[in-house]
Protein backbone atom coordinates (compact mmCIF):
# COMPACT_ATOMS: atom_id res chain seq x y z
CA UNK A 1 0.00 0.00 0.00
CA UNK A 2 3.43 2.40 0.36
CA UNK A 3 2.46 5.21 -2.09
CA UNK A 4 -0.83 4.11 -3.23
CA UNK A 5 -3.41 6.82 -3.24
CA UNK A 6 -5.94 7.00 -0.67
CA UNK A 7 -9.14 5.38 -1.19
CA UNK A 8 -10.65 9.30 -1.11
CA UNK A 9 -8.86 9.92 -4.24
CA UNK A 10 -10.25 6.67 -6.18
CA UNK A 11 -12.69 6.56 -8.60
CA UNK A 12 -14.24 3.18 -9.12
CA UNK A 13 -15.49 3.07 -13.26
CA UNK A 14 -18.09 0.09 -14.01
CA UNK A 15 -18.75 -0.05 -18.08
CA UNK A 16 -21.76 -2.59 -17.57
CA UNK A 17 -22.89 -4.59 -20.81
CA UNK A 18 -24.72 -7.44 -21.74
CA UNK A 19 -21.78 -10.13 -22.22
CA UNK A 20 -19.31 -8.44 -20.22
CA UNK A 21 -19.06 -5.88 -17.26
CA UNK A 22 -14.99 -3.83 -17.09
CA UNK A 23 -14.07 -2.51 -13.79
CA UNK A 24 -11.21 -0.18 -13.34
CA UNK A 25 -9.83 1.74 -10.27
CA UNK A 26 -8.81 4.87 -11.27
CA UNK A 27 -6.50 7.72 -9.23
CA UNK A 28 -7.50 11.39 -9.22
CA UNK A 29 -4.39 11.86 -11.28
CA UNK A 30 -5.69 9.27 -14.07
CA UNK A 31 -3.64 6.42 -13.20
CA UNK A 32 -5.19 3.71 -14.10
CA UNK A 33 -4.25 1.11 -10.80
CA UNK A 34 -6.26 -1.93 -11.68
CA UNK A 35 -8.80 -2.70 -15.15
CA UNK A 36 -10.48 -6.29 -14.22
CA UNK A 37 -13.11 -7.38 -16.96
CA UNK A 38 -15.82 -10.51 -15.87
CA UNK A 39 -19.23 -11.56 -17.34
CA UNK A 40 -21.87 -9.66 -18.28
CA UNK A 41 -24.64 -9.41 -15.63
CA UNK A 42 -27.03 -6.58 -16.07
CA UNK A 43 -29.27 -6.44 -12.63
CA UNK A 44 -32.75 -5.45 -14.66
CA UNK A 45 -32.18 -8.94 -16.72
CA UNK A 46 -30.20 -11.14 -14.25
CA UNK A 47 -32.09 -9.26 -10.94
CA UNK A 48 -30.34 -6.77 -8.55
CA UNK A 49 -28.98 -8.95 -6.11
CA UNK A 50 -27.20 -10.92 -8.29
CA UNK A 51 -26.09 -8.28 -10.63
CA UNK A 52 -24.30 -6.04 -8.04
CA UNK A 53 -22.94 -9.22 -6.06
CA UNK A 54 -20.83 -10.01 -9.32
CA UNK A 55 -20.12 -6.17 -10.13
CA UNK A 56 -19.29 -6.29 -6.61
CA UNK A 57 -16.71 -9.44 -7.01
CA UNK A 58 -15.10 -7.84 -9.96
CA UNK A 59 -14.40 -4.58 -7.68
CA UNK A 60 -12.99 -6.75 -4.89
CA UNK A 61 -10.56 -8.16 -7.38
CA UNK A 62 -9.32 -4.85 -8.60
CA UNK A 63 -9.29 -3.12 -5.23
CA UNK A 64 -6.96 -6.18 -4.69
CA UNK A 65 -4.98 -6.24 -7.79
CA UNK A 66 -4.29 -2.25 -6.95
CA UNK A 67 -2.98 -2.97 -3.03
CA UNK A 68 -6.06 -2.42 -1.57
CA UNK A 69 -7.95 -4.62 1.18
CA UNK A 70 -11.04 -5.78 -0.71
CA UNK A 71 -13.65 -4.23 1.44
CA UNK A 72 -15.69 -1.47 0.89
CA UNK A 73 -15.50 2.01 0.85
CA UNK A 74 -13.65 1.08 -2.54
CA UNK A 75 -13.35 4.69 -4.11
CA UNK A 76 -14.73 8.71 -3.73
CA UNK A 77 -17.11 8.21 -5.93
CA UNK A 78 -18.47 5.24 -8.44
CA UNK A 79 -18.96 5.90 -11.70
CA UNK A 80 -21.62 3.28 -13.22
CA UNK A 81 -22.43 3.12 -16.80
CA UNK A 82 -24.86 -0.04 -17.57
CA UNK A 83 -26.38 -1.71 -20.61
CA UNK A 84 -30.15 -1.70 -19.57
CA UNK A 85 -30.39 1.28 -17.48
CA UNK A 86 -32.61 2.78 -20.24
CA UNK A 87 -35.09 5.06 -18.81
CA UNK A 88 -34.35 7.54 -15.60
CA UNK A 89 -36.25 5.42 -13.63
CA UNK A 90 -33.84 2.60 -13.82
CA UNK A 91 -30.89 4.85 -12.60
CA UNK A 92 -32.74 6.05 -10.06
CA UNK A 93 -33.10 2.57 -8.76
CA UNK A 94 -29.75 1.37 -9.21
CA UNK A 95 -28.12 4.19 -8.35
CA UNK A 96 -30.24 3.72 -4.98
CA UNK A 97 -28.94 -0.02 -4.46
CA UNK A 98 -25.68 0.54 -5.51
CA UNK A 99 -25.62 3.62 -3.04
CA UNK A 100 -26.84 1.43 -0.46
CA UNK A 101 -24.06 -0.97 -0.99
CA UNK A 102 -21.25 1.36 0.59
CA UNK A 103 -18.67 1.08 -2.31
CA UNK A 104 -17.93 4.79 -2.03
CA UNK A 105 -18.98 8.30 -0.46
CA UNK A 106 -20.99 9.41 -3.93
CA UNK A 107 -22.30 7.08 -6.87
CA UNK A 108 -23.76 8.49 -10.56
CA UNK A 109 -25.34 5.82 -12.29
CA UNK A 110 -26.41 6.39 -16.53
CA UNK A 111 -26.97 4.28 -18.99
CA UNK A 112 -23.66 3.36 -21.10
CA UNK A 113 -24.07 5.40 -24.08
CA UNK A 114 -23.09 7.90 -22.26
CA UNK A 115 -19.63 6.40 -21.26
CA UNK A 116 -19.47 6.42 -25.14
CA UNK A 117 -20.15 10.22 -25.45
CA UNK A 118 -17.57 10.74 -22.82
CA UNK A 119 -15.11 8.56 -23.79
CA UNK A 120 -15.31 9.98 -27.55
CA UNK A 121 -15.83 13.43 -26.53
CA UNK A 122 -13.42 16.02 -24.31
CA UNK A 123 -16.33 17.78 -22.40
CA UNK A 124 -19.11 15.31 -22.22
CA UNK A 125 -21.48 16.88 -24.78
CA UNK A 126 -22.38 15.62 -28.52
CA UNK A 127 -24.07 12.79 -29.78
CA UNK A 128 -23.53 9.38 -29.28
CA UNK A 129 -24.83 5.94 -30.80
CA UNK A 130 -24.11 2.48 -29.89
CA UNK A 131 -24.91 -0.18 -31.75
CA UNK A 132 -23.72 -3.58 -30.27
CA UNK A 133 -26.08 -6.03 -28.85
CA UNK A 134 -28.53 -3.24 -28.94
CA UNK A 135 -29.12 0.09 -30.22
CA UNK A 136 -29.53 3.31 -28.66
CA UNK A 137 -28.48 7.14 -29.10
CA UNK A 138 -27.70 9.76 -26.68
CA UNK A 139 -26.80 13.73 -27.02
CA UNK A 140 -26.27 16.12 -24.36
CA UNK A 141 -26.15 19.73 -25.14
CA UNK A 142 -23.19 22.24 -23.86
CA UNK A 143 -25.33 23.46 -21.16
CA UNK A 144 -26.15 20.15 -20.31
CA UNK A 145 -29.23 19.12 -21.90
CA UNK A 146 -30.46 15.78 -22.51
CA UNK A 147 -31.93 13.92 -25.30
CA UNK A 148 -32.54 10.39 -25.10
CA UNK A 149 -34.37 7.43 -26.54
CA UNK A 150 -36.39 4.47 -24.17
CA UNK A 151 -33.64 2.15 -26.32
CA UNK A 152 -36.35 -1.11 -25.13
CA UNK A 153 -36.57 -2.74 -28.76
CA UNK A 154 -39.21 -3.06 -31.24
CA UNK A 155 -41.58 -1.18 -28.48
CA UNK A 156 -39.70 1.44 -28.40
CA UNK A 157 -39.37 1.77 -32.18
CA UNK A 158 -35.95 0.30 -32.23
CA UNK A 159 -34.22 -1.64 -34.71
CA UNK A 160 -30.79 -2.82 -35.11
CA UNK A 161 -28.22 -4.57 -32.83
CA UNK A 162 -25.96 -7.11 -33.16
CA UNK A 163 -28.36 -9.98 -32.33
CA UNK A 164 -31.18 -7.99 -34.76
CA UNK A 165 -28.86 -8.04 -37.56
CA UNK A 166 -28.10 -11.73 -37.49
CA UNK A 167 -31.20 -12.90 -37.39
CA UNK A 168 -32.26 -10.84 -40.13
CA UNK A 169 -29.41 -12.39 -42.02
CA UNK A 170 -30.53 -15.66 -40.86
CA UNK A 171 -34.04 -14.84 -42.05
CA UNK A 172 -33.24 -13.79 -45.45
CA UNK A 173 -31.04 -16.60 -46.01
CA UNK A 174 -33.56 -19.08 -45.23
CA UNK A 175 -36.15 -17.82 -47.73
CA UNK A 176 -33.05 -17.55 -50.35
CA UNK A 177 -32.61 -21.62 -49.51
CA UNK A 178 -36.77 -22.57 -49.82
CA UNK A 179 -37.68 -20.54 -52.51
CA UNK A 180 -39.44 -17.43 -50.78
CA UNK A 181 -36.78 -14.98 -51.11
CA UNK A 182 -34.38 -13.82 -53.33
CA UNK A 183 -30.85 -15.47 -53.97
CA UNK A 184 -28.18 -14.32 -52.17
CA UNK A 185 -24.44 -14.91 -50.68
CA UNK A 186 -26.11 -15.45 -47.32
CA UNK A 187 -27.46 -18.22 -47.80
CA UNK A 188 -23.62 -20.38 -48.09
CA UNK A 189 -21.81 -18.04 -46.11
CA UNK A 190 -24.31 -19.05 -43.05
CA UNK A 191 -24.09 -22.99 -43.94
CA UNK A 192 -20.36 -22.90 -44.07
CA UNK A 193 -20.31 -20.92 -41.28
CA UNK A 194 -22.49 -23.65 -39.03
CA UNK A 195 -21.52 -26.68 -40.84
CA UNK A 196 -24.92 -27.68 -42.15
CA UNK A 197 -25.27 -28.50 -45.39
CA UNK A 198 -29.03 -27.10 -45.09
CA UNK A 199 -30.37 -24.49 -43.18
CA UNK A 200 -33.43 -26.64 -42.23
CA UNK A 201 -30.63 -28.24 -39.85
CA UNK A 202 -29.69 -25.10 -38.53
CA UNK A 203 -33.67 -23.88 -37.76
CA UNK A 204 -34.08 -27.46 -35.78
CA UNK A 205 -31.10 -27.05 -33.68
CA UNK A 206 -32.18 -23.45 -32.76
CA UNK A 207 -36.20 -24.59 -32.18
CA UNK A 208 -35.32 -27.76 -29.77
CA UNK A 209 -32.52 -25.96 -27.62
CA UNK A 210 -29.41 -27.86 -29.11
CA UNK A 211 -28.35 -23.99 -30.59
CA UNK A 212 -28.38 -21.00 -28.33
CA UNK A 213 -30.09 -18.03 -29.99
CA UNK A 214 -27.00 -15.92 -29.12
CA UNK A 215 -25.75 -17.73 -32.12
CA UNK A 216 -27.09 -15.25 -34.33
CA UNK A 217 -24.65 -12.35 -33.06
CA UNK A 218 -22.03 -14.20 -35.14
CA UNK A 219 -23.79 -13.72 -38.07
CA UNK A 220 -23.46 -9.47 -37.81
CA UNK A 221 -20.02 -9.41 -39.17
CA UNK A 222 -20.79 -12.07 -41.74
CA UNK A 223 -23.47 -10.01 -43.09
CA UNK A 224 -21.22 -6.94 -43.75
CA UNK A 225 -18.66 -9.44 -44.99
CA UNK A 226 -21.14 -10.86 -47.53
CA UNK A 227 -22.68 -7.25 -48.31
CA UNK A 228 -19.06 -5.99 -49.36
CA UNK A 229 -18.67 -8.58 -51.76
CA UNK A 230 -21.24 -6.96 -53.15
CA UNK A 231 -24.18 -8.76 -52.40
CA UNK A 232 -27.26 -7.19 -53.13
CA UNK A 233 -29.49 -8.28 -50.32
CA UNK A 234 -27.01 -8.12 -47.19
CA UNK A 235 -26.16 -4.42 -48.62
CA UNK A 236 -29.94 -3.68 -48.09
CA UNK A 237 -30.10 -4.35 -44.75
CA UNK A 238 -26.54 -2.61 -44.34
CA UNK A 239 -27.89 0.31 -45.78
CA UNK A 240 -31.18 0.08 -42.99
CA UNK A 241 -28.47 0.23 -40.86
CA UNK A 242 -26.94 3.38 -41.34
CA UNK A 243 -29.99 5.17 -41.99
CA UNK A 244 -31.01 4.08 -38.09
CA UNK A 245 -27.72 5.26 -37.05
CA UNK A 246 -27.76 8.34 -38.95
CA UNK A 247 -31.70 9.32 -37.56
CA UNK A 248 -30.41 8.38 -34.24
CA UNK A 249 -27.37 10.83 -34.34
CA UNK A 250 -29.91 13.39 -36.17
CA UNK A 251 -32.79 13.74 -34.35
CA UNK A 252 -30.58 14.17 -31.05
CA UNK A 253 -29.00 17.12 -33.31
CA UNK A 254 -31.87 18.81 -34.00
CA UNK A 255 -33.72 18.66 -30.99
CA UNK A 256 -30.84 19.93 -28.73
CA UNK A 257 -30.17 22.98 -31.39
CA UNK A 258 -26.61 21.39 -32.41
CA UNK A 259 -26.83 21.55 -35.71
CA UNK A 260 -24.87 25.00 -36.84
CA UNK A 261 -22.13 24.48 -34.34
CA UNK A 262 -19.10 22.07 -34.11
CA UNK A 263 -19.86 19.10 -32.44
CA UNK A 264 -18.84 15.33 -31.77
CA UNK A 265 -21.07 12.93 -33.17
CA UNK A 266 -19.52 9.38 -31.30
CA UNK A 267 -19.81 6.08 -32.82
CA UNK A 268 -19.16 2.82 -30.48
CA UNK A 269 -20.44 -0.86 -30.25
CA UNK A 270 -18.87 -3.62 -31.37
CA UNK A 271 -20.86 -3.54 -34.45
CA UNK A 272 -20.37 0.08 -35.17
CA UNK A 273 -16.57 -0.52 -34.23
CA UNK A 274 -16.16 -3.43 -37.05
CA UNK A 275 -18.33 -2.71 -40.00
CA UNK A 276 -15.29 -0.64 -41.96
CA UNK A 277 -14.88 2.49 -43.23
CA UNK A 278 -17.39 2.58 -45.73
CA UNK A 279 -20.44 1.95 -43.54
CA UNK A 280 -18.89 5.00 -41.00
CA UNK A 281 -18.56 7.55 -44.28
CA UNK A 282 -21.82 6.90 -44.79
CA UNK A 283 -23.19 7.59 -41.53
CA UNK A 284 -20.94 10.80 -41.65
CA UNK A 285 -22.21 12.42 -44.92
CA UNK A 286 -26.12 12.40 -43.35
CA UNK A 287 -24.94 13.83 -40.05
CA UNK A 288 -22.81 16.51 -41.61
CA UNK A 289 -25.77 17.38 -44.06
CA UNK A 290 -27.94 17.96 -41.20
CA UNK A 291 -24.98 19.35 -38.98
CA UNK A 292 -22.35 20.46 -41.19
CA UNK A 293 -19.68 21.00 -38.37
CA UNK A 294 -19.96 17.78 -37.00
CA UNK A 295 -17.23 15.62 -36.20
CA UNK A 296 -17.43 12.00 -36.39
CA UNK A 297 -15.46 9.62 -34.15
CA UNK A 298 -15.15 5.86 -33.80
CA UNK A 299 -14.35 5.24 -30.48
CA UNK A 300 -11.02 3.48 -29.62
CA UNK A 301 -11.06 3.21 -26.11
CA UNK A 302 -13.25 1.29 -24.67
CA UNK A 303 -16.54 2.83 -22.51
CA UNK A 304 -15.26 2.28 -19.12
CA UNK A 305 -12.70 5.31 -19.92
CA UNK A 306 -15.80 6.94 -20.50
CA UNK A 307 -17.06 5.92 -16.91
CA UNK A 308 -13.57 6.92 -15.18
CA UNK A 309 -13.47 10.51 -17.35
CA UNK A 310 -16.91 11.09 -15.52
CA UNK A 311 -15.81 9.91 -12.43
CA UNK A 312 -13.00 12.26 -12.99
CA UNK A 313 -14.79 14.87 -13.76
CA UNK A 314 -16.61 14.60 -10.65
CA UNK A 315 -13.66 14.48 -8.59
CA UNK A 316 -12.72 18.09 -10.37
CA UNK A 317 -9.28 16.34 -11.98
CA UNK A 318 -7.27 18.70 -14.16
CA UNK A 319 -6.94 17.79 -18.03
CA UNK A 320 -3.76 16.11 -17.42
CA UNK A 321 -5.68 13.13 -15.48
CA UNK A 322 -7.92 12.69 -18.28
CA UNK A 323 -4.81 12.47 -21.29
CA UNK A 324 -2.97 10.07 -18.31
CA UNK A 325 -6.20 8.04 -18.19
CA UNK A 326 -6.56 8.11 -21.95
CA UNK A 327 -2.58 6.53 -21.95
CA UNK A 328 -3.09 4.27 -18.95
CA UNK A 329 -5.81 2.18 -20.41
CA UNK A 330 -4.47 0.43 -23.17
CA UNK A 331 -3.03 -1.78 -20.58
CA UNK A 332 -4.95 -5.16 -21.55
CA UNK A 333 -7.81 -5.87 -19.11
CA UNK A 334 -7.80 -9.60 -17.14
CA UNK A 335 -10.75 -11.17 -18.75
CA UNK A 336 -12.33 -13.24 -16.06
CA UNK A 337 -14.75 -14.42 -18.67
CA UNK A 338 -13.16 -15.88 -21.12
CA UNK A 339 -13.67 -19.46 -22.52
CA UNK A 340 -11.74 -22.04 -20.93
CA UNK A 341 -12.20 -23.65 -24.62
CA UNK A 342 -10.64 -20.80 -26.52
CA UNK A 343 -14.19 -20.49 -27.83
CA UNK A 344 -14.72 -16.71 -29.78
CA UNK A 345 -16.22 -13.55 -27.73
CA UNK A 346 -19.34 -12.59 -29.27
CA UNK A 347 -18.71 -10.03 -32.38
CA UNK A 348 -21.79 -7.97 -31.47
CA UNK A 349 -21.02 -7.74 -27.75
CA UNK A 350 -21.17 -3.51 -26.26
Amino acid sequence: MSGRPEVSDLVLAIDGGNSKTDVMLVARDGEVLSRVRGIGSPPQTVGMQRGLDTFESLIVEAARQAGYAGTAPFAAHTSAYLAGADLPKEEQFLQEAITARGWSATTTVANDTFALLRAGSPTGAGVAVVCGAGINGVGVAPDGRVHRFPALGRISGDWGGGAHLGSEALWLAVRAEDGRGEPTALLPAIREHFAVPTLLELIERLHFGELSEDVLHELSPLLFRVAGQGDAVAQQVVDRLIDEVSVLATVSLRQLDLTAEPVHVVLGGGVLTGVGPAVIEQVAKRCRAVAPLAEIIVVDPPPVVGAALAGLDVLGADRAAETRLRAGFLAPAKDESAPVDGGAEEAAAV
